[in-house]
């Protein structure tokens, strides 16, 4: 049976592996609430046999599922339709390539994104394994690839800094209008180092800190670049910088280019209205965005700045909504033909 004619009579059963880290407490926050979904199972090996309210506290009381090991028979989970993979990178490829085909699978991690293994193990330090599997996923930048992503069966979820920085070229990248290098400088809260604290990470290091880390070398970079090219006519110098903020949540870039011709923050505004007329996650504000008004939410603000042809588009998400587990969601809406909000209109705190 079509899975898109399937949920018309019943719910989506999903899988989540991984679910102990903040992108599995995402992903929980947001299926619970989905009126399409049922959560199956969710693994975590370090914790099976604990409640997941006992990890996730702001859980308690809505969900009544133990997290359990990974099955080691992942060949066999043919009772499933969707399952999210929001592992370590190197995890997924051993895993996501077992599962029945037709089971459709999100991986959160970089470990399909890339389509270069040469690449993938220079910035991510480990051999690809599955290069063959790679082949089948499609870049889930919901957006920019929204008609693939609809027939797609493997959806390989972007980084958050390449969600933050995408959204913000693709539409002068697919109008031709950069002239000359780009440069992105792209800061990120604590949240998206992960839930297992690190020197770097750790509170009191970070509250009142500020620093750059991975110049020129950060694992988003060349999954950037693969994806400008498919945009459109890519053929710039991009300098991409990322730099710790003492926030939790949230990411801010601001991306310097200069145009081909000169183009007011009014007509830029005019443009990206125009590209993202049908994403309703994409809103355009005046000036520029503030993370605040997109953390816990699908959304991503964009902002313009213009002086003569130097144009900055100032770009604002949620690194673990958007940046990770909204998007996946969204990208599953689409899979199963339903509403790409559905689940996902999710109202920001104010303050």
């Amino acid at each position: 049976m079509n899975s898109k004619l399937k949920i018309q009579n019943s719910k989506l059963r999903v899988a989540i592996f991984g679910g102990s880290g903040y992108g599995g407490s995402e992903l929980l926050r947001i299926l619970l609430q989905h009126p399409n979904v049922e959560i199956q199972f969710v693994t975590a090996n370090e914790h099976a046999g604990k409640a997941v309210s006992d990890v996730h506290k702001n859980l308690l009381g809505l969900i009544d599922l133990n997290f359990i090991k990974a099955p080691e028979d992942v060949e066999g989970l043919s009772d499933i339709d969707c399952a999210f993979f929001a592992l370590p990178h190197g995890q997924a490829m051993e895993m996501a390539p077992k599962l029945p085909a037709k089971v459709k699978v999100i991986d959160l991690s970089g470990d399909f994104r890339l389509g270069d293994s040469d690449i993938f193990a220079k910035h991510y330090g480990r051999e690809h394994t599955a290069m063959d599997a790679q082949a089948q996923f499609v870049y889930g930048l919901t957006e920019t690839n929204r008609e693939a992503i609809k027939s797609a069966t493997r959806i390989a979820n972007p980084g958050c800094f390449a969600t933050a920085t995408l959204l913000g070229l693709a539409p002068l990248v697919a109008n031709s209008l950069l002239s000359c290098r780009v440069i992105v400088d792209a800061k990120t809260g604590s949240s998206g180092s992960g839930a297992k604290a690190a020197a770097n990470t750790h509170h009191p290091q970070r509250s009142n800190s500020f620093y750059a880390y991975k110049p020129f070398t950060h694992q988003h970079l060349p999954e950037i670049e693969q994806e400008l090219k498919h945009a459109g006519d890519w053929n710039n110098e991009l300098i991409f910088m990322t730099h710790s903020l003492p926030v939790a949540r949230g990411i801010f870039a601001s991306i310097y280019c200069e145009t081909k011709r000169e183009i007011g923050a009014a007509d830029a505004r005019a443009m990206f209205a125009d590209f993202y007329s049908d994403s309703f996650f994409v809103r355009l504000v005046k000036g520029s965005p503030d993370i605040n008004w997109v953390k816990t939410t699908n959304f991503c603000d964009i902002g313009f700045a213009a002086r003569g042809r130097q144009l900055v588009i100032f770009t604002a998400i949620d690194n673990l909504v958007k940046g990770a587990a909204g998007q996946a969601i969204q990208n599953m809406n689409l899979m199963f033909g339903l509403d790409e909000k559905t689940g996902l209109t999710l109202i920001g705190t104010n303050p």
